[in-house]
C-alpha cells in the first residue's frame, strides 16, 4: 500500500508540472502576441526534451536504483517548477519547459521498472494503472488549478500555484516510498544498454505497443492542447477559469486506469485495445457538435478510453520484457511523449488553420491506425494458433 501511494503521488507531481502551461494556452498566447501553435511549444518542447532524455536517465537508473533517480529527478523538476514563473519571456520559458521536461524523464520509466521489480507479477499491471491513475489526477488537478488561479492572479502565479502542488506530493513521495529490496546494480556499459535496446527495437510486439502508445497520445494531446482555446471562444465563451474546470474531467481517467487489471483479465490485451479506440472515436465524433453538454460528453469518453489504452499497453510492456525492463519502459516513453509532441504542436497548428473539425479528422487518423496495428496482432496471433494446431 505505501508502495502504491508513493508512486500515486509521484505519478500526480509528475503530470501536474508536465502539462501545467497546457490549461494556460490562451493566456500565454494572449500576453505575448503570439498564435496557439508557437504557444503550444511550452507543452511541446517539454515533452520532446522527456522523450530524448527518458532513456539515458532510464540507463542510469539501472546502476544507480530507481529510487535514487525519481528521487533525484523529482527534485530537479520540482526546482525549475519554482522558477519558471518568473520567466521574462517565450523563449526563456520554452527553454526552462525544456530543462524541466528532461528532470521528469528519469521518473516514468525507472517507476514502471520499481513496481515490476518490487511487487508480484499479477499486481505489477494493476500497480502501473494506479500510478497512472495518479498522472490523470495530477493532469486534471494542475489544469483546473492554473485555470482559477490564472483567472484570479494571472497565469503566472497560477505557474506558481502548480510548483507548490508538486512540492508537496515531492515530500509525500519520498517519505512513503520503501527502499528497493529487489533491485541489483547494472553496468554502464554502453555496449550493453545498446544490446539491450536493439533486442527491444527487435521484439515485434514490443515495437506495436511502442506504436500503439505513441498514436493514443497523439490524439489524446491534440484534444487537450486545443480544448482551452476552442472553449473561450464562440459559441461557448467560457471564461478562464471555467475552461480550465473542463480539466476535472480527468478523474475519468483515475478510474479507467484503476480498473485496467481486472478489465484486462477479462477482455485480453488486444480486446481492450479495441475497447479503448472505439471509446475514444466515439467521444471524438460527439465532440464535432456546437452543443456544450455533448462537447463534454465527448471529453469523458476520450479521456476515459484514453488512460484505459495507455494503462493496458505500458503494463504490458513491463510484463514482456524479460531483462532491461527499465529500458523497455523507456522506449515506451520515448514514442509515448514523442506522440505527445507530435499531437501537441500539429494539433495546435491544424486547429489554427482548420478549426475543430480538422483536428478531430487528425486525431481519429491516428486511431484508425492504431486499430489497423491491433487488427494485424489479433489476425497474426489467430494465424498461429492455427498453424499450432495443424501441426499437432
Amino acid at each position: 500500500m505505501r508502495i502504491n501511494l508513493a508512486l500515486f503521488a509521484l505519478g500526480l507531481a509528475t503530470f501536474a508540472m508536465l502539462f501545467s502551461t497546457q490549461a494556460l494556452l490562451p493566456d500565454i498566447a494572449a500576453a505575448y502576441g503570439v498564435t496557439p501553435d508557437r504557444a503550444s511549444w511550452t507543452v511541446s518542447a517539454t515533452t520532446i526534451a522527456l522523450a530524448v532524455a527518458v532513456l539515458p536517465l532510464s540507463t542510469l537508473s539501472e546502476r544507480f536504483g530507481r529510487r535514487q533517480m525519481m528521487t533525484a529527478s523529482v527534485g530537479v523538476a520540482v526546482a525549475l517548477a519554482l522558477v519558471i514563473p518568473f520567466a521574462p519571456d517565450l523563449r526563456t520559458l520554452i527553454a526552462l519547459r525544456a530543462v524541466q521536461g528532461a528532470a521528469i524523464a528519469g521518473i516514468p520509466a525507472s517507476a514502471v521498472a520499481y513496481l515490476s521489480e518490487e511487487l508480484h507479477a499479477k499486481a505489477t499491471v494493476g500497480a502501473v494503472g494506479l500510478f497512472i491513475a495518479g498522472n490523470s489526477v495530477g493532469g486534471m488537478s494542475g489544469r483546473v488549478l492554473t485555470g482559477w488561479v490564472a483567472e484570479g492572479f494571472g497565469w503566472r502565479a497560477a505557474l506558481g500555484a502548480v510548483a507548490a502542488l508538486g512540492l508537496v506530493s515531492a515530500v509525500v513521495f519520498r517519505v512513503l516510498l520503501p527502499r528497493s529490496r529487489n533491485f541489483t546494480p547494472a553496468s554502464l556499459r554502453p555496449r550493453l544498454v545498446l544490446r539491450t535496446v536493439r533486442d527491444h527495437l527487435a521484439r515485434p510486439l514490443l515495437l506495436r505497443l511502442y506504436a500503439i502508445g505513441m498514436l493514443l497520445m497523439a490524439a489524446f494531446s491534440a484534444v487537450y492542447t486545443v480544448i482551452g482555446f476552442r472553449l473561450v471562444e464562440e459559441p461557448f465563451n467560457l471564461s478562464a477559469g471555467l475552461a480550465g474546470s473542463v480539466f476535472v474531467i480527468y478523474l475519468v481517467g483515475t478510474g479507467s486506469s484503476s480498473a485496467t487489471g481486472p478489465l484486462l483479465s477479462r477482455l485480453g490485451r488486444r480486446g481492450a485495445l479495441y475497447v479503448a479506440i472505439g471509446t475514444v472515436t466515439a467521444g471524438l465524433l460527439l465532440s464535432l457538435s456546437d452543443r456544450l453538454a455533448l462537447v463534454l460528453t465527448g471529453l469523458v469518453l476520450i479521456t476515459g478510453g484514453f488512460f484505459f489504452g495507455h494503462a493496458v499497453a505500458s503494463g504490458s510492456v513491463s510484463r514482456i520484457a524479460t531483462h532491461g525492463k527499465a529500458q523497455a519502459s523507456a522506449l515506451y516513453q520515448v514514442a509515448y511523449y514523442l506522440g505527445a509532441s507530435l499531437g501537441g504542436t500539429l494539433g495546435a497548428a491544424i486547429y489554427h488553420r482548420a478549426e475543430w473539425t480538422g483536428l478531430v479528422v487528425f486525431a481519429l487518423a491516428a486511431l484508425l491506425t492504431t486499430a489497423a496495428i491491433t487488427l494485424y496482432a489479433t489476425r497474426r496471433a489467430h494465424a498461429e494458433r492455427r498453424a499450432l494446431a495443424t501441426a499437432a
